[in-house]
């Protein structure tokens, strides 16, 4: 019996969901991103050689995976050519394996002046965007003002919309942020010379998702950033402007939420963040610089250092219990070799009192103390492995903990940044 799972970032984003999809992409038919945009770096390593996707599905990497933009997507022409010719280069070809919802609403140079323009005005209370124009690209949808894929095709239309919209959007970026504003005529032109390239790839993904479901097919639906960005249920208003968790793949690509079939969550066997926000096992000391420094823990997209921490276990059974997660997926195990101490924050106390789930909110979660629970470190290098049982003994109990501490079983441990270097403990596919 065919299966569908969804794969999504169970903590801030940046979690390794990158490997993970292209690993399991073997299985599958196709890939489908759900959300997001091109904010989204996702690093992939495949025999040593190191690849940067922000908006084409990871799976893209395997000549026979046919990869799908969904309607919950923001696409940006621009920055979706610069990637396939990049992938070009680099020997892939991925134009003929590419289909785009004909409902992706639009990412226009006026999202992106408004998104600088914005993160500039705030100074030092800014929310950490990547400045790409993803959250004002998502304020035009919700208020009905958006230009999609499919009117690129009416370019009539198009050209009123865009005239419409930039006559608001200039009076804002002019009276109230003062920057410059943008000449639509331009944008319309700019825009509308990637319809001919862009056409062969649009299509109904929704109608041909599930036509090919039909025919037994299955597919591996891939999130963007991750659960605590969810716009909903993150520490708002530290988050993306999408909803990052697993419900979002049915509404997003246009599938019932029947037709999926398992939920992998993806996190490193500590925590990260990128940008603004609260963090509560943050180290900002030589602690976090030591795991930044072994993780290489800059951001895929836009090399910013990420803030480093221990383990949240609590935030993580806030993402288990948001996602239905099946299983997890212990990514940078490695990391922890040769350290003499490892922790993991097993709740926390907030006011004085003890809570065993990340409030929402993020003044609610910036009172959060951790409280921790202290393991031995291993010095042999887990690095490569396979085999749970060649992992050290304090490696192990220290997964068998966290496990239980987010109340989800352990799906898979990567031990290195390749396809091979994995642990598989239940494949969910099977």
């Amino acid at each position: 019996m065919a299966k569908n799972v969804v794969v999504v970032g169970a903590q801030w984003g940046d979690e390794g969901k990158g490997k993970i999809v292209d690993w399991l992409t073997e299985q599958v038919d196709g890939v489908v991103r759900f959300n997001g945009g091109h904010n989204a770096g996702h690093t992939l390593v495949v025999n040593g050689n190191k690849t940067i996707l922000r908006l084409i599905p990871s799976g893209i990497m395997h000549p026979t995976s046919v990869c799908y933009l969904g309607n919950g997507v923001v696409f940006s022409p621009e920055a979706f050519f610069k990637e396939i010719d990049e992938l070009k280069s680099h020997g892939v070809d991925a134009e003929p394996r590419m289909r785009v919802s004909a409902n992706c609403p639009l990412i226009m140079p006026y999202h992106i002046a408004l998104d600088q323009a914005r993160e500039a005005a705030l100074g030092a209370n800014k929310i950490g965007t990547t400045g790409r124009g993803i959250g004002p690209a998502y304020e035009d949808k919700v208020a009905r003002r958006s230009v999609r894929v499919a009117d690129l095709y009416e370019p009539e239309v198009f050209a009123e919309r865009v005239r419409n919209i930039l006559a608001l959007h200039n009076f804002v970026l002019k009276n109230y942020l003062k920057a410059e504003p943008l000449d639509a005529e331009k944008v319309i032109a700019d825009t509308l010379a990637y319809a001919d390239r862009l056409k062969p790839m649009v299509c109904d993904v929704s109608a041909e998702l599930n036509e090919q479901m039909r025919e037994g097919k299955q597919f591996l639906f891939e999130g963007a950033q991750g659960s605590m960005l969810d716009i909903d249920h993150g520490t708002y208003p530290f988050v993306t402007s999408s909803n990052t968790v697993a419900g979002a793949a049915a509404a997003g690509a246009g599938v019932g939420p029947n037709k999926l079939s398992y939920v992998l969550g993806i996190t490193k066997a500590y925590c990260t963040r990128v940008g603004s926000g609260p963090f509560p096992t943050e180290l900002l000391d030589e602690t976090g610089e030591e795991l930044r420094r072994r993780g290489n823990e800059f951001g895929a997209v836009t090399g910013r250092p990420r803030r480093c921490g221990w383990f949240d276990g609590a935030a993580l059974r806030r993402a288990v219990e948001i996602n239905g997660l099946t299983g997890l997926a212990v990514m940078k195990l490695d990391v922890f070799d040769g350290m003499d101490t490892v922790k993991l924050a097993v709740g926390y106390k907030v006011d004085g009192k003890p809570v065993d789930l990340m409030p929402y909110g993020a003044d609610a979660a910036a009172r959060c103390e951790p409280v921790y629970e202290e393991f031995p470190g291993w010095k042999e290098s887990t690095f490569g492995l396979t085999k749970w049982e060649d992992l050290p003994v304090s490696a192990q109990a220290y997964l068998k903990r966290l496990s239980e501490v987010a109340g989800c079983p352990i799906a898979l441990v990567s031990t290195g940044p390749d396809r091979a270097q994995t642990i598989l403990l239940d494949n969910p596919f099977a």
